[in-house]
């Protein structure tokens, strides 16, 4: 999906987003005391706001379509909707070049095996996404375990305002990105240009710059030579 501008979220310069969410077997007193002040620690614990944050979430490669939507059906189903509250995968639009010469649109990720998830961090909202197929681990901070070589456990970052704000900034402002099925060690034909008719083979593919270099023969040297996306075909 790409996100215009329109659609960036508003980033509050102050404080992040808070949810009242009311504690479980709570309510107000008869006279109208807050029962968090006289509960005892337990109580105000459990009635403090609850933040939600965006965190980044590693998933399998390729999934990211899957994982969203699986998660946004869990979320539903384990009750913590309300906690789970978006579920994006920041993309831009490109261009792909295929082998016969004509161009089809696409989406490129930005950041390709990650999921973003604005949620409420708790015990329940983290065992929903870790237990989503496909889940790896939220991106976060290693706790080592005090003996042993194993690895221990990921402790959840939030991502920062600023880190937001840059990573919806540079989905909706991003040019379109010309992609070729093109990789290295591939041949080629020429097609247009001065080196038309010539055959080489792929030595470097520069997609932001729709370019490339092959190793062409040239009076019986191969010589590297810089083209366009355009100016060339793959062979089969």
């Amino acid at each position: 999906m790409t996100l215009p501008l329109s659609a960036v979220p508003e980033i509050e310069p102050d404080a992040p987003e808070v949810l009242e969410l009311p504690a479980e077997g709570t309510a107000p007193t008869v006279d109208g005391t807050d029962p968090a002040a006289e509960g005892g620690a337990e109580a105000a614990e459990a009635a403090k706001p609850q933040v939600a944050r965006w965190f980044a979430v590693q998933v399998a490669s390729s999934c990211e379509k899957k994982v969203k939507a699986t998660l946004e059906q869990r979320a539903v189903t384990l009750g913590v909707s309300n906690r789970i509250l978006e579920i994006e995968i920041p993309q831009t639009p490109g261009v792909k070049l295929k082998k016969d010469g004509s161009r089809q649109s696409i989406e490129e990720k930005v950041f390709p095996g990650y999921v973003l998830v604005r949620m409420v961090l708790d015990e329940d909202t983290m065992m929903a996404v870790r237990s989503t197929p496909n889940v790896i681990n939220f991106v976060g901070q290693e706790e080592r375990r005090a003996t042993g070589k194993a690895r221990g456990h990921i402790r959840p970052r939030p991502l920062s305002r600023q880190e937001v704000d840059r990573i919806f900034k540079r989905a909706a402002e991003k040019k379109p990105v010309l992609k070729v099925d093109l990789t290295e060690g591939d041949q080629i034909l020429v097609t247009a240009g001065p080196f038309k008719d010539f055959q080489g083979e792929v030595i470097e593919v520069s997609g932001e710059r729709s370019k490339l270099k092959a190793l062409l023969s040239i009076f019986g040297r191969e010589t590297p030579v810089e083209l366009e996306f355009s100016q060339i075909s793959k062979q089969s």
